[in-house]
């Protein structure tokens, strides 16, 4: 019976080599007196990368003679890799901002920027932002946005329309970045669509898409 046994047991423990993937070029046979951290060790691997490649081995410290060990550690590397390639930090949110006022801002960069550069929506976002810090103009988001004569989208509507998804992660942005090492605009229009040209004599700060930015 034990030698039965032994004959069940043995083709189960090969399977579990084969289960694990192991490419022939990269499986390293079991020895006896191996260890999984010695292995690792030999292939400039850490344990915890090794026992990632060989997830059949759930103790570490019990391994077979003959056991099929995947020692390939370029997929690592690889899987990093891509990983940074694809993935994109996400801009953080600001709690600090109701939703409300962040709402209102989205809006209104979508009305006056929907057709500028994503930069450019960020840099009429800072407007809003850099006239709040001002003493020159209100000192709240809201009241900025809704002061009259100041945005052609507040008197015409346009604010109403539903802000895309660009224009609230460029709200976003603006919330979270520092600008006190920024230019300060305070005023934004297109030259060539404008009527009264009372900012061309004001400092320009920066150009992005049509909108020329002033102090």
């Amino acid at each position: 019976m034990k030698d039965l046994v032994k004959k069940i047991v043995a083709p189960a423990v090969v399977g579990v080599g084969v289960v694990a993937g192991a490419s022939p070029s990269f499986a390293y046979t079991v020895q006896e007196g191996d260890t999984m951290s010695g292995i690792a060790k030999k292939n400039n691997m850490s344990l915890n990368e090794l026992a990632s490649k060989n997830p059949n081995v759930k103790n570490l410290d019990l391994i077979y003679s003959g056991q099929n060990i995947n020692t390939d550690n370029s997929t690592n590397v690889n899987t990093n890799t891509k990983v940074e390639e694809t993935t994109s930090t996400p801009v953080k949110e600001n709690t600090s901002v109701s939703s409300y006022e962040k709402d209102l801002m989205s809006r209104l960069v979508q009305a006056e920027a929907s057709d500028e550069p994503y930069a450019g929506k960020v840099a009429v976002a800072y407007v809003v932002l850099n006239r709040v810090d001002s003493g020159e103009f209100p000192n709240s988001i809201s009241s900025v946005i809704n002061q009259p004569g100041q945005f052609t989208p507040v008197s015409n509507g346009m604010i109403n329309n539903t802000p895309s998804e660009d224009s609230k992660r460029a709200v976003n942005e603006a919330l979270n970045a520092d600008r006190s090492k920024g230019a300060g605009s305070l005023f934004f229009y297109n030259p060539r669509t404008a009527s009264s040209r009372w900012l061309d004599s004001r400092p320009t700060t920066t150009v992005i898409g049509n909108h020329v930015f002033k102090k």
